[in-house]
């Protein structure tokens, strides 16, 4: 196994995955009303999400990835919509009185959510298709083995990221009560809501 690709894949999938955006303050909502389970799972879907992209740019899957930039003003659109539309339910929602995240019905629409945002931002395919271009992995010649490690290791990295933040974040969930955790939804929707009209506003530039 050729481990400096891999860790080159975990420092990228790190180092996207990182920049708290809608995703990032859905999952630390999450974590904080519906405990740690629904913000790492949430996470997952996002990495899920950034492993798919990296695969279409690390193996040079040039279809596709036309495909995607090329309807990338249906997908902001869907997109923009879905944050729009999930920032109204975050901002009204009341949060739960025990950990939701312990029942299974939660997780998977905590999962699908996460992965639909993520696959719906076509800025994502784009900074793949670049990072990957330039280290040479995104050619028809790359080696397949090398290309796998390094989406791998992008699904690691994202996947760590993830289990930090809600981790760090369900450290201090005890320390919420009920009347915290209301201010909480209203932030957190605020700036979901936030994002969804600036993703719907950058169509109008």
């Amino acid at each position: 196994m050729d481990f400096p690709i891999l860790l080159k894949g975990i420092l990228l999938g790190f180092s996207i995955a990182a920049p708290v955006g809608p995703i990032g303050v859905l999952c630390i909502r999450r974590t904080l009303t519906d405990g740690r389970a629904a913000g790492l799972v949430s996470g997952l879907g996002a990495a899920s999400a950034d492993a798919l992209y990296g695969c279409v740019a690390a193996f040079g899957l040039t279809f596709i990835s036309d495909l995607l930039i090329s309807q990338q003003i249906w997908l902001k659109l869907i997109g923009g919509a879905f944050l729009f539309y999930l920032g109204i339910r975050t901002l009204l929602a009341k949060p739960a009185q025990e950990a939701a995240s312990a029942r299974g019905t939660g997780l998977p629409g905590a999962y699908t959510s996460t992965l639909f945002l993520t696959l719906t931002n076509p800025m994502t395919i784009l900074s793949f298709v670049a990072i990957f271009a330039g280290l040479g992995i995104a050619s028809t010649g790359a080696d397949y083995a090398s290309a796998g490690l390094l989406v791998l290791g992008v699904f690691l990295g994202s996947a760590l990221w993830w289990l930090l933040l809600s981790g760090g974040v369900g450290l201090f969930r005890a320390r919420f009560n009920p009347q915290a955790l209301v201010w909480v939804n209203r932030i957190s929707g605020v700036v979901i809501l936030a994002f969804g009209v600036a993703a719907l506003g950058s169509m109008l530039g």
